[in-house]
């Protein structure tokens, strides 16, 4: 009796161990984000969202703008003050003109007294007007922004508009600064929404979506410190993708474990163990998908752009953080509610999981018939909708990077309109003082150039004002910077115009050398995870076209349908990054499960159509989630946004139904067992062996 009682608590002891174990993580994820949630708050702090601030340090308008900052007063705000009336100014309209621009000299301190500069038509007069007094604190130069706005006013058919450089930049960071709150609620709602859909469940929806929450503080605080410790560059851009990536890679791992988890729940009698055998399952492929994502990520740390070598490291924070979430946290707190989570459809143990009609089945026998017919029509399909990227509207300008127009860009339209034959941005040029004389002569005499002026002097060097004829971001501006730029030895020439040449310039060499790097990291991991060449060769083919269809999509839509007017220079390149990473993503769970069919005595054709079968629906289910998360930028009001939203969610849907659906199960089926050359599973028919466990379940 007393052995019988003793082997019996040393059974128990380690149940009521492993029961201790949620509580446990429980508990230290409450300590971590008890920690993480100071510095989480922290991250808007520390984001910078000037052109100037996502360029490479080496770029000539990034040293005018680093220069500017050393001399006396700092960096300069620069505006235009635009009174307009359509039918010509009055008397009274001059003198309020007069009037007002007298009260913002009085109330700042001014490079110079604000000087008429009228219209030769007589609707419009101009003011520039220059400080240095913000500094470069933006919460400052904002706030003198709205201080000008506030003073100068309109009324009775007179329009007064604030422009410039100072007002574009105050309410691009209004903007970004505006994002976050919008940016989590509409992911959060999304993300919610698609989840009652999926389980169909008063409760069940709320815990992953609770786990992702916690992944994204965590990720920010990560952020904060990387951006503290490392000095990586934090824009709004990268910021509101990380928490998009957050919600919906995170929300793809939670369906992948939730579907297993249900599905163990019919072998194991207590909630544990369900789970244990459920990580043991998902778990290996879920790290090996996100680590390929991270690692493709990473590959931007070789952009010569400070925004796209930040984006990297931002976003693969995200995705590594709601990995950690949903494999620690998410278990435990299912583990905790036990089976009643599911309810309605809880999983009774000892019964067999409900046969459904799978759609996916239906697919996948329509593809299997006619393989070589469906890989070149689907092949075909994406290369016609490529041809769409030639007609992408071309690079895109500071007035139309808003998807609303902001004062500062209507008062950029006014300019255009009422001074055709002079620019109302001036173009910065940084000279050394010894030779600025010379250079004010060499500028003045340029072609293109209406007029230029000496300003400040400070540190060896001297900043003048060029006016050039052709209106800003014109090629006539782009020809004057390069004559300037030519004929100015030794001097730098900046200014917005500038810093969009420049950012163009930046964007086109990272393309062609992240490109290649992104596409060798991710081969060599598929490589080693599938042991093949084919099969990685193929996959990384596909994700290549998705991004070819997705863009050309984008250029028969952005300008006809959305009335978007530019390309954000660096979208070719984000967009191939985070389609090719994440396409891969999926083409694991499904590539892995073929693999472990045929290893287990399949036939490839068997083999193929079992994949698609058992994992079709908790992929496009993923993919619906993911695209819908993406999908939630194009609600925003940055271009950029917009753009990249809109090409990643249609490249996600691609991906998701067409390629993963039909393309790579009818190239599987084509192939046959060559589609594991040079591995052993192509050499001859495989024995039978012991099935290693599942890498993902049914939805």
């Amino acid at each position: 009796m007393r052995a019988a009682a003793q082997d019996s608590g040393e059974r128990t002891r380690p149940r009521n161990r492993w029961r201790m174990v949620p509580w446990a993580i429980v508990a230290l994820w409450a300590a971590v984000i008890a920690i993480a949630g100071p510095p989480a708050g922290k991250l808007g702090d520390v984001q910078v969202n000037r052109a100037v601030d996502y360029l490479p340090a080496s770029a000539d308008s990034t040293q005018v703008a680093k220069i500017q900052d050393t001399l006396p007063g700092g960096e300069s705000t620069d505006l235009v003050l635009v009174y307009h009336r359509d039918g010509g100014l009055t008397a009274a309209d001059r003198a309020a003109a007069t009037r007002q621009t007298a009260g913002v000299a009085g109330a700042h301190t001014l490079t110079a007294p604000p000087r008429a500069v009228p219209s030769e038509d007589g609707t419009t007069l101009m003011y520039p007007v220059s400080t240095t007094e913000p500094g470069q604190d933006d919460e400052a130069r904002t706030a003198f922004v709205d201080e000008v706005r506030e003073t100068v006013k309109g009324g009775g058919g007179l329009s007064v508009e604030v422009g410039g450089p100072g007002a574009l930049n105050a309410d691009a960071q209004k903007v970004y600064g505006s994002l976050g709150g919008p940016l989590l609620y509409t992911t959060v709602a999304v993300v919610a929404i698609l989840l009652i859909l999926i389980y169909r469940s008063p409760l069940l929806w709320l815990v992953p979506l609770v786990v992702a929450g916690v992944a994204d503080a965590l990720s920010m605080a990560v952020v904060y410190g990387l951006n503290r410790g490392f000095d990586v560059t934090v824009t709004g851009q990268s910021s509101a993708v990380m928490t998009i990536l957050v919600f919906g890679a995170g929300t793809d791992y939670a369906l992948l474990l939730v579907s297993r988890y249900r599905e163990e729940l019919t072998r194991f009698a207590r909630p544990h163990e369900a789970m244990a055998a459920a990580l043991r399952g998902c778990g290996p492929a879920v790290v090996a998908s996100s680590a390929t994502v991270a690692a493709g990520l990473l590959c931007l740390l070789a952009a010569d752009l400070t925004s796209s070598r930040g984006m990297g490291p931002i976003a693969a924070v995200g995705v590594l953080c709601a990995l950690l979430a949903m494999l620690t946290l998410l278990p435990a707190v299912l583990v905790l509610l036990g089976r009643r989570v599911f309810w309605p459809l809880v999983p009774v143990y000892g019964t067999e999981p409900k046969k459904r009609r799978s759609l996916f089945a239906a697919m996948g026998g329509s593809a299997g018939r006619r393989p070589v017919a469906v890989l070149v029509t689907g092949g075909v399909l994406l290369g016609a909708l490529s041809l769409g990227a030639f007609n992408l509207p071309g690079d895109l300008k500071q007035e139309d990077s808003f998807t609303s127009k902001p004062d500062s860009v209507i008062a950029m339209a006014t300019l255009a309109d009422a001074y055709p034959g002079r620019s109302a941005q001036p173009i910065t040029v940084i000279t050394p003082t010894g030779r600025a004389g010379a250079a004010l002569a060499k500028a003045r005499t340029t072609e293109g150039v209406t007029s230029a002026e000496r300003g400040r002097s400070g540190g060896g060097w001297t900043e003048l004002s060029v006016v050039a004829e052709a209106r800003p971001e014109s090629a006539g501006e782009r020809d004057t910077i390069h004559r300037l730029r030519d004929g100015l030895e030794g001097s730098h020439v900046g200014g917005p115009g500038a810093q969009q040449m420049d950012l163009e310039t930046a964007s086109s060499r990272d393309l062609g050398i992240v490109v290649p790097l992104v596409l060798l990291s991710v081969l060599l991991i598929l490589i080693v995870l599938l042991r093949s060449l084919v099969a990685p060769l193929l996959l990384v083919a596909a994700v290549v076209a998705v991004w070819g269809a997705a863009l050309g999509i984008g250029g028969l839509l952005f300008e006809p349908v959305l009335g978007l007017k530019g390309t954000d220079p660096g979208l070719p390149l984000l967009s191939f990054v985070f389609l090719v990473a994440l396409g891969v993503d999926y083409g694991i769970f499904l590539m892995h499960r073929v693999r472990e069919e045929a290893r287990g005595g399949a036939e490839p054709t068997e083999a193929a159509l079992t994949a698609l079968r058992t994992t079709g629906g908790v992929i496009a289910s993923a993919g619906l989630v993911l695209a819908a998360t993406f999908a939630v930028l194009t609600n925003m009001p940055l271009t950029s946004l917009v753009e990249m939203g809109f090409v990643i969610a249609v490249g996600v849907l691609l991906d998701t139904f067409l390629v993963r659906t039909y393309l790579v199960t009818s190239a599987s089926v084509a192939l046959q067992r060559r589609m594991w050359w040079p591995g052993a599973l192509s050499r001859t028919p495989a024995a039978p062996a012991p099935r290693e466990p599942e890498l993902v379940g049914t939805p």
